[in-house]
């Protein structure tokens, strides 16, 4: 199967996903994505041995706990990808009541004083869930995302999340700036939020995660400097049935050095709050990726 072939599956499966599931008993939807999470697990394919590689520096387990763990972090992946295909069709009462939020006052006091507002987060739990709980409270935010291909299925998750009640940019390729777009909502005391913990271009700031060095986006914290919004580190993850978020206390702006000082120094401390939110819920960072610079090809 060519690319292409393989990219208009992709795509064709996420249609179906989001016309069929929710019209499924929950029960049994959610039985079957943990059963394909399982023969995908079972088969240790790449994305399955770089989890596991990810895990053990995160937690130090080998072996039989290790293997245990994938377990779990694979249906927690899938679970997500069910999630978003049942989200949709919940009601915004139903996210409310399952959503367990601490820290959120960090949000609303800050908008309240009239500064913007950069939400940080790890590739954990289900992130647009937890975009749909900031819209249901009232609160439309900014987000950015990867183009996906094909572009059907790009413009398909891009309605999905502004179903949901998101404004979403395009990485790349859209009709504007995006570092301009999201600057100019923050300094009209608004909300962006965007993932940070993972950025292996050239563009990346080095820091220290678990030990090694890795790159993460300069975006969240530039951002920040750039506008006098607050940088606001937030991780998420599955509690149960239901779902959690901790929204932490501001990332402040370091008084002394360079602008490129103070980014990486603020990207280094927003990445020890996702550390303990990593290590805290391991299952629910859905990182099957390279991710630390010893680990990629010296090429």
């Amino acid at each position: 199967m060519s690319v292409s072939m393989m990219d208009r599956a992709v795509a064709a499966g996420f249609a179906a996903g989001w016309k069929l599931v929710p019209l499924l008993p929950e029960r049994l939807t959610a039985k079957a994505f943990e059963r394909m999470a399982d023969r995908v697990w079972r088969g240790r394919g790449p994305a399955v041995r770089r989890l596991e590689r990810n895990l053990s520096r995160v937690t130090g387990l080998k072996d039989e706990e290790l293997r245990e763990l994938s377990r779990r972090g694979m249906r927690s992946y899938f679970r997500y990808f069910h999630e978003v295909f049942r989200l949709p069709k919940m009601s915004a009462e139903e996210i409310e009541r399952r959503t367990h939020v601490t820290g959120d006052e960090n949000i609303w006091k800050t908008l309240e004083s009239g500064r913007g507002v950069v939400l940080a987060l790890p590739h954990m739990g289900n992130w647009d869930q937890a975009g749909a709980w900031l819209a249901g409270r009232g609160q439309r935010f900014t987000t950015v995302a990867e183009r996906l291909r094909p572009e059907s299925l790009f413009r398909r998750y891009t309605a999905f999340r502004e179903g949901l009640g998101m404004e979403v940019l395009p990485l790349t390729g859209g009709p504007g700036h995006t570092v301009a777009v999201l600057a100019s909502r923050l300094r009209r005391g608004g909300v962006v939020c965007l993932p940070a913990e993972r950025d292996l271009t050239r563009h990346g700031i080095e820091v220290e995660f678990f030990g090694a060095t890795t790159k993460v986006p300069a975006g969240p914290a530039l951002l920040a400097v750039q506008t006098g919004a607050a940088l606001l580190p937030a991780v998420i993850w599955f509690e149960g049935p239901d779902w959690a978020i901790r929204i932490h206390e501001e990332v402040p702006v370091p008084r002394e050095g360079t602008r490129q000082e103070k980014v990486a120094a603020m990207a280094q401390r927003l990445t020890e709050f996702f550390e303990k939110g990593i290590a805290e819920h391991p299952e629910d960072w859905h990182m099957l990726q390279r991710l630390w610079l010893d680990d990629l090809d010296p090429r």
